[in-house]
């Protein structure tokens, strides 16, 4: 099928890449020339395990173009998607700017000829369905040469059947590994009015609910055992309730770790002991139970405060998002804290942070906790080092003011140090030389801020080990 996909954000690039990948015919569009340059001349704009790979193959088999003609990846489209940021606004209210910008651009680049499916990719609220529904015909209208005296066109008279339909077709992508996520997803989701949108986009996802095509391997091998993926079909409402439901809920889940986490110090529990037995619960299940920082990234704290904010429109009060919000908030003061029990005074003190980004595989700093605590430490007069295996010159170029020290490795983090933060739990920071590392230190803190070592391990190395909620 003819695709093309408007933003080249994580969820777009990835979407776009994978689509290409099934021999489906994708055109990828962005706004920004430079990013769509470096595309065309092989780069990748972001750090995604495989993608760069996948984009190779996509390329070589000739079923993957970039351009910023937004007209030109319409014209020849069956399905569009809509794959642009939505980044929050003060309010918790998403930024649709983009989305509307969009929307009125395909509209004005429909021809009365075909149908297409316009599909929201990008998070929007609830009713975003009917809204870029609306957005479309305007942008349809714009175009129309209305004679004197017959009114606005489209809007007014409207066409007995306009040449689109608009569907919900949210992702569940996690950064650090999208190309599984899209390719062996938990579950496809798709909301629409009218049934020929689903029919038409149940052929476009067939390989992958079917699992029919070959597996690229080196970049996202076939899960063993990995059958027909569920497809549910709903109406727009739901499938756009459904995406933030389901983040919603993550969020909600490690919230709920932390808060138990912090109890588990008060009485002597072990967090980690605790999650795997109340994991081994069918009904709750093992994954996000892992306690520390607390959330980051692009989407939860982002869905939270929409989902919040819908509610407000709405005149309900969602009290247990609001605690999921504060939970993970104090959680981040939680180093600060652990670090004056250890040290005392925090003033003329070096701390280094062993990981920036805010989980692994993935070089992205939204909302990380990272930059934070960065920041809290240097306002009470800490020297800060930093190591990320990835992201140190992503955090160069969005925080330019971080008056951080980047260090080379773990070992060079931890020359001078009194104390080593985990931050990130890269698999790598595991193969760290624990004793190596304490050497190189001037103390022997170590505030493990996700549990990614065994507290024996490292205290026979020589540090003072402070684990989160051990």
């Amino acid at each position: 099928m003819d695709v093309c996909v408007v933003g080249t954000g994580y969820v777009g690039l990835v979407t776009g890449t994978c689509l290409a990948y099934l021999g489906h015919a994708v055109t990828a569009i962005d706004s920004d020339q430079r990013k769509i340059d470096l595309l065309n001349a092989g780069g990748c704009p972001i750090f995604e395990p495989g993608l760069r790979e996948l984009l190779a193959r996509a390329r070589k088999q000739g079923s993957l173009r970039f351009s910023s003609d937004l007209a030109r990846g319409v014209a020849s489209a069956e399905v569009v998607f809509i794959a642009v940021g939505t980044p929050p606004q003060p309010s918790g209210d998403p930024d649709l700017s983009a989305v509307e910008a969009v929307a009125r651009g395909i509209g004005a680049a429909l021809d009365p000829g075909r149908l297409r499916v316009i599909v929201n990719k990008s998070t929007v609220p609830i009713g975003s369905g009917n809204w870029v529904a609306m957005l479309v015909e305007e942008g349809i209208a714009s175009t129309v040469v209305v004679p004197a005296g017959k009114g606005s066109g489209v809007l007014v008279e409207g066409p007995p059947e306009l040449p689109f339909l608009v569907a919900s077709n949210p992702e569940f992508l996690r950064e650090g590994s999208a190309i599984a996520d899209t390719l062996y997803p938990d579950r496809i989701v798709l909301g629409a009015q009218d049934s020929r949108a689903i029919g038409i986009l149940r052929q476009l996802y067939a390989p992958i609910l079917e699992q029919t095509f070959r597996a690229p391997e080196g970049v996202a091998s076939r899960p063993e055992a990995f059958g027909a993926v569920p497809l549910v079909t709903t109406d727009l409402a739901s499938a756009e309730m459904i995406k933030y439901a389901a983040n919603a809920f993550l969020a909600t889940k490690i919230s709920f770790i932390n808060e138990v986490s912090n109890l588990c110090e008060k009485v002597g529990a072990d967090v980690v002991e605790v999650a795997r037995g109340i994991g081994l619960d069918g009904r709750i299940g093992h994954r996000f139970l892992d306690a520390g920082l607390g959330w980051g990234g692009s989407c939860f704290r982002k869905d939270v405060s929409a989902l919040m904010a819908i509610s407000r429109e709405y005149g309900y009060q969602t009290r247990l998002l609001n605690a999921t919000l504060e939970v993970n908030e104090a959680q981040r003061q939680t180093v600060i804290t652990k670090l004056q029990e250890a040290l005392k005074i925090l003033k003329g003190k070096v701390v280094g942070l062993l990981g920036l980004a805010f989980k692994p595989n993935t070089d992205d700093l939204r909302d990380a906790p990272s930059v934070d605590i960065a920041r809290a430490l240097l306002k009470m007069g800490a020297r800060v080092k930093a190591f990320d295996p990835v992201a140190m010159k992503v955090c160069q170029d969005l925080h330019p003011d971080l008056d951080v020290h980047y260090a080379e490795d773990g070992v060079d983090l931890a020359w001078g140090c009194d104390a080593v933060v985990v931050v990130t739990e890269w698999p790598e920071f595991r193969q760290l030389d624990l004793e190596m590392v304490r050497k190189a230190m001037r103390g022997d803190v170590l505030i493990d801020g996700r549990n990614l070592f065994e507290p024996e391990s490292a205290r026979q190395a020589g540090f003072h080990y402070v684990g989160i909620g051990r």
